[in-house]
């Protein structure tokens, strides 16, 4: 179908978001299936399906919910897992990742979604969609389970970029927070400096550096600054933004990615142990239900990409339906809440008072 008719966040139309159909483990299948789930839940939703075109229009036939939904964009080219960022620059224009970021960059749509190449995605987005005025590094901010009232903390970078100085750790106070605030609603958020002790002379000098930089920032930008935290408190309810470098950053993600699944192994192993431990199981079903409802990777699938001119939510590359919806889901939220404006007003500057959001937003008491 054409004329989606996009709307910008300002809920006067469908929020149409831009899906790269063939960059995730499980195919364009498992894509398909996912944006179903997310129409089912949300009506206003439109989608731009960048893939071969008769793949993708015998994928989207067998929807009943997409009927009248999708518009499919013809697009030959695969970016694999394997692919260098620097080959998929030369030579990716006719990619189905090239072609989602290129929609977003037309304002075709408000937000891509892409379960690809992380490095190759982050390339491309930067290239195509330019960095906002006065971002030095873009970051990538993720959602961390933890015991804070909105049940998640949000941490960047995550491996955008494995540097960060004083400045750029900054600016990552600024979009994490613009980000807790419009994709979280938690208007006034607290925001913490990973580092190895809570102590202010510890850590490297950058960090001492940004440690001054975010706290005097603090109160124009409408957030607290509780000082540094510690790799205990990513789950914790001490702050609701974490910031840190992209190394230290991505190595804590896939640790935490390996110790909860080796607690679910370890826990199956114990409920197996002996018969009493199986009837346990069925006894305490209910509960390990929530619990694994609680903490599964795929209903909090995205991680977002902050300081470019255009939101891209960065889906897991093994994603399954559960996993795209979820993504999906994000990059709606993001665009109904005018995420991409508001975050460029905030990041213009170090001194982002002067550069507020929307006057509609300031008479109700919003900041970006």
């Amino acid at each position: 179908m054409t004329g989606l008719h996009d709307t910008t966040g300002d809920g006067s139309g469908p929020t149409v978001v831009s899906i790269d159909a063939m960059g995730g483990d499980r195919g364009p299948a498992a894509v398909v299936a996912g944006i179903s789930l997310a129409a089912d839940k949300s009506p206003n939703l439109r989608f731009l399906l960048h893939g071969p075109a008769e793949e993708l229009e015998r994928l989207v036939a067998k929807r009943k919910d997409l009927a009248g939904r999708c518009e499919i964009r013809d697009a030959t080219g695969i970016v694999t897992m394997e692919d260098k960022p620097a080959q998929v620059m030369r030579n990716g224009k006719n990619t189905s990742m090239w072609s989602a970021i290129d929609s977003v960059r037309a304002g075709e749509a408000t937000v891509c979604v892409s379960c690809g190449n992380t490095g190759a995605l982050m390339a491309l987005s930067m290239v195509r969609l330019r960095k906002l005025p006065g971002v030095n590094r873009p970051a990538i901010a993720v959602l961390w389970p933890s015991r804070s009232a909105s049940g998640f903390n949000v941490m960047l970078d995550v491996g955008a970029d494995i540097r960060a100085d004083a400045h750029d750790l900054l600016q990552y106070a600024l979009m994490g927070t613009s980000y807790a605030r419009n994709g979280m609603g938690i208007a006034h958020p607290r925001v913490g400096l990973l580092n190895v002790g809570t102590e202010e002379h510890k850590g490297r000098a950058e960090l001492k550096e940004a440690h001054d930089l975010i706290g005097a920032q603090a109160e124009e930008a409408s957030f607290t600054f509780v000082g540094f935290v510690e790799g205990g408190d990513l789950p914790g309810d001490v702050a609701d933004v974490i910031v840190t470098d992209g190394f230290t950053g991505n190595v804590a993600l896939k640790t935490g990615e390996g110790t909860a699944s080796l607690i679910g192994d370890l826990l199956k192993e114990a409920f197996a142990y002996s018969l009493l431990s199986r009837l346990a199981s069925i006894l305490a079903l209910s509960s390990l239900k929530r619990l694994r409802k609680r903490i599964d990777p795929r209903r909090v699938n995205g991680g977002v990409f902050l300081g470019l001119n255009g939101t891209v939510v960065k889906s897991h590359g093994a994603a399954d339906a559960t996993g795209v919806a979820a993504a999906v889901r994000l990059a709606e939220q993001l665009a109904l809440s005018g995420f991409s404006d508001k975050l460029a007003a905030r990041v213009a500057s170090t001194a982002p008072q002067a550069h507020d959001a929307p006057p509609d937003d300031a008479e109700n008491g919003k900041t970006p």
